[in-house]
């Protein structure tokens, strides 16, 4: 019995060994000036709250993980939520713009003019981004470093669709994104 009991943790470590050492090595720094959603990424710890839902559902071509997308987006925000942006709106104010910014775009209109007419972020709203697990290149961002509704958003989307990160306290801090994947 004393036998069987001093094998477990050996057995333990041998299953679990080949886990521990597969880990990817650690990602490129993110571009000098990263984003807001990228600076609070890294800051803040991962989320338990329910996914918002996409607005585009998923397809046979975006369930397969793609390793790199590039996605263009307009945030739409209210007041306190973005560090140095005078941001006015009221949260149920920024609901209402996000929505009807979203059916815009949805509907065809311009996405560059609607960026850069609407976003609280940096015009034209462009990242590349590298899944997880994936090193990003120079040019891009992890996935990991986004907050997690961008990503789940971005990478749920086929190229040329649109949809839409709900506001979230934990999965989407900032506000509204309105996403588009071009690549």
């Amino acid at each position: 019995m004393f036998a069987k009991r001093s094998m477990l943790p050996a057995a333990v470590l041998a299953l679990f060994l080949p886990l521990i050492s597969c880990k990817t090595p650690p990602s490129t720094p993110a571009p000098a000036a990263p984003s807001p959603e990228a600076a609070a990424a890294t800051a803040a710890p991962a989320a338990t709250a329910a996914p918002a839902a996409p607005a585009a559902p998923a397809t046979a071509a975006t369930t397969a993980a793609a390793e790199h997308i590039k996605l263009q987006h307009i945030l739409i925000s209210f007041a306190g939520k973005v560090p140095g942006k005078n941001i006015t709106r009221t949260q149920e104010e920024a609901r209402t713009l996000a929505a009807e910014v979203f059916e815009r775009a949805k509907k065809g209109e311009d996405f560059d003019s609607l960026v850069k007419t609407y976003t609280d972020d940096r015009a034209p709203g462009i990242y590349a981004l590298a899944n997880s697990g994936v090193t990003p290149s120079a040019d891009e961002f992890s996935r990991d470093r986004m907050v997690p509704a961008f990503g789940e958003v971005g990478f749920s989307l086929a190229p040329g669709e649109i949809g839409m990160a709900e506001y979230d306290p934990a999965r989407s801090p900032f506000g509204w994104h309105i996403i588009k994947r071009l690549e």
